[in-house]
């Protein structure tokens, strides 16, 4: 099970969401508004920033936020989308 690290905690207030461990075994956080469920996000098996930093430290985990940026742009920027929730909680 996915430990939901202080960083995305911090992020989930910023935009005004709750996450919880998820409830989908593939998947590490579930995302609400209020009690409603809005995305379950983060892949189990692949690490995210917070966990590079923890793991690898600042100068790392940074390098793979900008890959991961790179790679999903296109995800992000539908906002309340997985993908927006991912980039915002997770990278």
């Amino acid at each position: 099970m996915y430990a939901i690290l202080p960083y995305t905690r911090q992020q989930a207030r910023k935009v005004g969401v709750m996450v919880k461990p998820s409830t989908n075994p593939k998947k590490k956080i579930d995302v609400f508004k209020g009690e409603q469920k809005v995305a379950s996000v983060g892949a189990v098996g692949y690490k995210d920033y917070p966990t590079f930093w923890k793991e690898d430290g600042k100068a790392i985990a940074d390098e793979h936020r900008r890959l991961y940026r790179i790679r999903h742009q296109k995800d992000m920027k539908k906002k309340d989308s997985p993908g927006y929730y991912a980039s915002v909680l997770l990278w």
